[in-house]
């Protein structure tokens, strides 16, 4: 089975679809990719963080959080659209 594809990024100011997922990267994932915020179209059926992830070409996942809807999954957790899918950097302190 094909991996699904994530079909576009779209601006803050385009059109939204009924497939669109919200992306937020937070701290150093933000700073490292240049951007807080996307929208993303996706193909038809099941898409996961992971693929997201890989399709956005934001480099190793490692230890990266992901959360959907604010609430934390694992990297394989299937999107649907209208989701908000978060990576956060690895958690520290103590």
């Amino acid at each position: 089975m094909a991996t699904p594809q994530v079909l576009q990024t779209l601006e803050p100011d385009q059109r939204v679809s009924s497939r669109v997922l919200k992306v937020l990267l937070f701290a150093a994932l933000r700073d490292r990719a240049g951007w807080s915020e996307r929208q993303v179209d996706l193909s038809p059926g099941s898409t996961t963080a992971r693929d997201v992830w890989h399709q956005l070409q934001l480099g190793s996942l490692g230890s990266v959080s992901v959360a959907v809807n604010r609430q934390l999954v694992g990297p394989d957790h299937a999107l649907k659209p209208g989701d908000e899918l978060a990576f956060l950097p690895p958690f520290t302190g103590g």
